[in-house]
């Protein structure tokens, strides 16, 4: 017994002095005084692949190229949800190259600030608009079942190409159980948002991660704040219609919901949603 006490001793000793002598160290790089980005392309373009911006550079460094391409109504960096690009805070500029010539369309300077921020290009011409992303985000804590999930809408509908629309509008979902619609935020005009909100989302089946099946609309609003009724849109078909549309909502995730497009010329308008969180 004495002798499995020295060797188990002698073990010990001899991991504490391999641990010792090799430390495990991870380059990394602090993000607290940085600018943190997202990119977003919502210029109403035709939706097919020579529309892709296949080259983006930040100021002259390659950030996305044709492997990853920002896709049309899309926003890099791509893949898993609540990822940012970095960059020193201050004057930056922005470079987009579309499609396989990759020819240069878009070469703009920001001032991009400390922490993170979502930045809209929504005409090749003009500067990108940019918003604080609101993070750090709050949670709800319950004991039972949560019912909420977080969304900011953002208008970016042209009534024609190079023509922003001067609607006021109103996003709503509809309340499944009592078919009340429900505002999301305050009325906003071009280039605006709501800021995050949280929606109600009573989930199909409670014995599940979450999620609902909602229905969304949007409603215009005069001087007065007054809703003078739905927003038209033209559909597929060429025919006006009001906007009505259903996305499914998961309890406690963000969404990103834009309107971009053409509200009577095609390429048709629609809300493009991307999971924030």
């Amino acid at each position: 017994m004495k002798i499995l006490r020295y060797l188990s001793l002698a073990l010990v000793v001899a991991l504490t002095v391999s641990c010792d002598k090799h430390e495990f160290e991870y380059e990394t790089t602090p993000v607290k005084d940085m600018a943190e980005f997202q990119l977003h392309y919502m210029v109403p373009v035709t939706a097919v692949a020579t529309n892709n911006i296949t080259k983006v550079e930040i100021n002259n460094q390659l950030y996305a190229n044709s492997k990853a391409p920002l896709n049309t109504y899309n926003a890099i960096p791509s893949g898993t949800v609540a990822r940012f690009y970095t960059v020193n805070p201050g004057n930056v500029n922005i470079k987009l190259y579309q499609g396989t010539a990759e020819t240069l369309v878009y070469d703009q300077n920001v001032t991009l600030a400390k922490g993170k921020q979502n930045i809209f290009v929504h005409d090749f011409a003009q500067q990108p608009v940019i918003f604080n992303n609101g993070y750090p985000y709050t949670s709800n804590i319950t004991m039972d079942t949560d019912s909420t999930c977080w969304l900011k809408f953002y208008n970016f509908l042209y009534e024609t190409a190079g023509v922003p629309t001067d609607l006021r509008l109103q996003y709503q979902y509809i309340d499944h159980r009592t078919s009340e619609a429900i505002n999301i935020g305050q009325p906003i005009a071009f280039g605006e948002t709501t800021g995050w909100q949280s929606v109600k989302v009573i989930k199909t089946d409670f014995n599940s991660t979450g999620s609902r099946l909602l229905t969304f609309k949007i409603k215009v609003v005069d001087g007065s704040g007054n809703i003078t009724g739905d927003l038209q849109v033209r559909n597929t078909a060429g025919a006006m219609v009001n906007y009505n549309a259903t996305a499914t909502c998961f309890i406690g995730r963000r969404y990103h919901h834009t309107l971009a497009g053409l509200r009577s010329a095609a390429p048709v308008s629609s809300v493009r949603i991307l999971t924030a969180l």
